[in-house]
């Protein structure tokens, strides 16, 4: 029997469960295939806590060779989509071009962050999307802590310890209270230093941070954030920072050694630059199964398209027209197109994804926390708790969930783990400095 050929583009939540489902439900009817330029999954609402410590950066991501037993995974850059011609363009690290046919495609590219035109942010900043970027911030704050307490210049001592995160939204506000808390965790290995000579900024363009919560529910985080001695600034914008530099809007400047860059994301640019149909703010457009549809609403055959890069119709009365950019949606919005998937090529009937969005929950550091679910609002410790509850639940595969949990209970134990390996992003530097003699 000819198998048909379906080609996943984007191994993140999306990528990942279809395959999985489109594995199980169909089997020995399809060959799939997945590529992607990480070899794994990014459990992205665990970054923060990889940030802060709390759990070992490998454990908040999930290998998908190991995961996707039976399904082809390629490494590699998307460059093209034709679907006039059914094939997919890509690059390897190594330069190698591929050339991928296929019957059906998923796109499930994602996002990238969300750049503006600011002078010094491609040179200076650090963003936090992926894994790699969490343990370089977590890195950094340690790093600059112990050089810090070794400099005796107060000017110098100032820079190191300014921390400026830009962006007020989930990824943002967690980012910048973990790291906030794993700092003065640490300052107890420094007493050299004080709390008070920490200085944590949140920039944030928008009147209030948290905005899906609710204005209650982030006037509390603000005013949570600002107890700690933190900063927010509202309707402030990031103006320059170069060389390290802040100018902001609302007439501030002053040294800062860290930006990280939070405020936002866009649609994966590779697909501007496809054949297929694109929306205003060139996101896919699929109806509610999940299939990609033109500017008319007509069905392009032979591609789906969900998660991040996608505008999914909400079906949900009172829940906005789109489905939200959720990691809640994105794996459910996985499931049900791998299923699809299987119901098509075996002729069934397609169904029409709709799913009650079950809230929204936020850490703010150890035992601290924001959380709205089904109208209900907890803060503080039962939010934390809930936090941790429903991601364990969530993060994909038993070994994941096992590893974690181990992290949590060692660092309830025996303290978070507080070294700094800032020099693993340049591991050739000793052995240059003692080949040159």
């Amino acid at each position: 029997m000819t198998r048909t050929r379906v080609l996943i583009l984007g191994g993140g939540y999306v990528g990942l469960y279809t395959a999985l489902t489109l594995k199980r439900k169909a089997r020995g009817a399809v060959d799939i295939t997945l590529i992607d330029r990480r070899p794994y999954m990014t459990y992205a609402p665990f970054l923060p806590e990889a940030g802060a410590g709390s759990i070992e950066a490998r454990h908040a991501v999930v290998p998908l060779r190991r995961t996707l037993k039976g399904v082809r995974v390629l490494q590699g850059k998307v460059t093209g989509i034709s679907h006039a011609s059914r094939k997919v363009t890509a690059t390897t690290d190594l330069g190698e071009d591929l050339n991928l046919e296929y019957d059906e495609l998923v796109v499930a590219l994602g996002s990238v962050s969300r750049t503006l035109p600011i002078p010094g942010l491609a040179d200076f900043a650090i963003g936090f999307k992926f894994v790699e970027e969490a343990a370089a911030v977590r890195n950094r704050i340690l790093g600059r802590i112990a050089r810090a307490a070794t400099t005796s210049d107060p000017a110098l001592r100032k820079r190191l310890l300014t921390f400026v995160f830009v962006g007020g939204g989930f990824a943002g506000i967690e980012a910048f209270a973990e790291t906030e808390d794993m700092a003065k965790a640490a300052l107890r290995y420094y007493p050299e230093l004080s709390p008070s000579d920490l200085s944590f900024v949140m920039v944030e363009a928008a009147p209030r941070i948290l905005p899906e919560m609710g204005p209650d529910m982030g006037d509390y985080t603000k005013h949570e954030l600002e107890t700690r001695g933190m900063r927010v600034l509202l309707e402030t914008r990031l103006e320059s920072c170069v060389d390290g530099r802040i100018e902001l809007s609302n007439g501030e400047s002053f040294e800062a050694d860290t930006v990280v860059w939070t405020a936002g994301v866009r649609p994966a640019p590779v697909l501007a630059e496809s054949d297929l149909p694109l929306g205003p703010r060139g996101h896919m457009s699929s109806s509610p199964t999940l299939q990609v549809v033109d500017l008319e609403g007509r069905i392009v055959p032979g591609v789906w398209a969900a998660g991040d890069c996608a505008q999914v119709p909400n079906l949900v009365e009172g829940e906005g027209d789109w489905c939200a950019p959720s990691a809640q949606h994105a794996v459910r919005q996985a499931r049900h197109l791998g299923a699809n998937i299987a119901a098509h090529l075996a002729g069934a009937e397609l169904k029409e994804y709709k799913h009650k969005h079950l809230g929204m929950v936020a850490s703010l550091g150890l035992n601290k926390g924001v959380a709205v679910t089904m109208g209900l609002k907890l803060r503080g410790w039962p939010a934390w708790v809930m936090h941790r509850t429903y991601h364990l639940a969530q993060i994909p595969t038993v070994n994941r969930k096992l590893r974690v949990t181990l992290d949590w209970t060692i660092a309830l134990l025996f303290r978070r783990d507080m070294v700094s390996l800032g020099r693993v992003e340049v591991p050739r530097r000793a052995f240059e400095e003692a080949a040159r003699g």
